[in-house]
């Protein structure tokens, strides 16, 4: 019997090597969401995702591209926008902030160039940084600070984009950017193209996937250089859709400003309608997740002002309860004031193995491994009822969302 031990070991291996591969060859999920798979539990969830371990995969608008893949891509950057296509995101987020000469470009932040780009190692684009690298130096840690708004479009598009992430401990420049966080990777930071917002929304209509950018806070005076006001901004946005003839539906506007949400209600409602509030309520003194009246504006008055989507950190939308993920008493209010819901963002931790970090917060003692985040990715789309999910590496998302969601509500149309 020995021959037929060998033959079903081979079968064994054969399925497993080939547990990811889909259908549809546009779509590659990798490992990940298989090993994710094997750190479940034994249980109907973990069941019923086994048997969708051979696909069919869909491209999902439940899986939202945070930043593209930056779990293993530099953000922003082209490479990592292509990644997070190929791993089946229905929608791709671009940061947007502005340039010196005012033109709109895909980053976290408007200064945030020091950590995600190789400026500083151009010195003459070093020497226009709002603040230069200074070496650590006893109790205090290495720093520098460059703005997208101290160069020009042409000038940043010369930058090669990388990970995220510096070395506080740093005595050179060099060293300073070794600063890649261990749970990621450096083996793609070759380079990487960062992306204009004009050519993030070109590269998202080739692929037919929808586009969810965001209005970064600006980090320098408004009206910057004395004429370019909020107002302006927010609507130079819109404006980028309507030139290159991106439908209102294929749009998803967000922003932390609630001034942003409203402007675009007002002036854009075509776009307004599906505009995203990223709620930060949680940083106002008293807030309270537990206690709706603690939260200003409450859920009924957003919706009363023509908000239909709302879009928390994940903690905020569960809680624990004899041991079990449930829904929070925010995801409740959302869901009874008639909002909708994206989470964000999953894939974004170190491993919960190491212990629960400001995203899981409010799962201390069930967040403590990694099999976690398909447990609460079912808690999100089945009890809490959200619509999407932001990812950093989107094929968790995707995998999970052509299982378990219907495929009529994630095949793109």
């Amino acid at each position: 019997m020995v021959w037929l031990r060998n033959v079903m070991l081979a079968v064994v291996a054969a399925v497993a090597s080939a547990a990811l591969v889909t259908a549809d060859s546009s779509i590659q999920l990798g490992p990940r969401p298989l090993y994710l798979l094997q750190a479940l539990p034994e249980g109907a969830l973990k069941q019923k995702l086994q048997s969708c371990a051979n696909g069919p995969f869909y491209r999902t608008d439940f899986s939202i591209a945070h930043r593209g893949a930056p779990l293993m891509f530099p953000e922003h950057s082209q490479q990592s926008y292509q990644a997070a296509i190929s791993m089946g995101a229905g929608i791709a987020e671009c940061d947007v902030t502005f340039t010196s000469d005012k033109q709109l470009v895909c980053r976290h932040a408007q200064c945030d160039l020091h950590q995600t780009t190789d400026i500083l190692l151009r010195p003459e684009l070093a020497a226009k940084c709002r603040r230069p690298f200074q070496a650590a130096s006893g109790e205090s840690a290495a720093s520098a600070e460059c703005c997208s708004s101290d160069i020009s479009l042409a000038e940043f598009s010369s930058l090669c984009a990388r990970m995220d992430g510096v070395n506080e401990r740093a005595q050179s420049v060099q060293q300073y950017l070794q600063g890649t966080p261990a749970w990621r990777t450096s083996l793609y930071n070759q380079c990487a193209k960062p992306m204009t917002h004009r050519e993030s929304i070109q590269l998202f209509a080739a692929a037919g996937i929808k586009m969810t950018p965001e209005l970064k806070q600006p980090e320098v005076a408004m009206p910057y250089q004395g004429n370019y006001t909020q107002q302006h901004y927010a609507q130079q946005l819109v404006n980028e859709y309507k030139a290159a003839g991106v439908a209102p539906s294929q749009v998803y506007l967000q922003s932390f400003n609630y001034q942003d949400i409203l402007y675009w209600l007002a002036q854009e409602p075509e776009f307004g309608r599906q505009a995203v509030w990223l709620d930060g309520r949680y940083e106002q003194p008293g807030f309270d997740a537990m206690q709706p009246d603690s939260w200003r504006p409450s859920m009924q008055q957003l919706k009363q002002d023509g908000l239909n989507i709302i879009a928390p950190p994940l903690w905020l939308l569960v809680t624990e309860q004899d041991g079990a993920i449930v829904p929070s008493a925010y995801a409740k209010a959302a869901r009874q004031a008639g909002l909708n819901i994206i989470a964000w963002s999953l894939e974004r931790s170190r491993p919960l193995a190491e212990g629960a970090d400001w995203y899981y917060q409010s799962l201390p003692t069930l967040a403590n491994s990694d099999a976690a985040l398909l447990q609460l990715l079912d808690v999100l789309a089945r009890d809490v009822g959200v619509i999407g999910v932001f990812s950093d590496w989107p094929a968790t998302t995707t995998f999970y969302a052509s299982c378990m969601l219907p495929p009529q509500q994630n095949v793109q149309p």
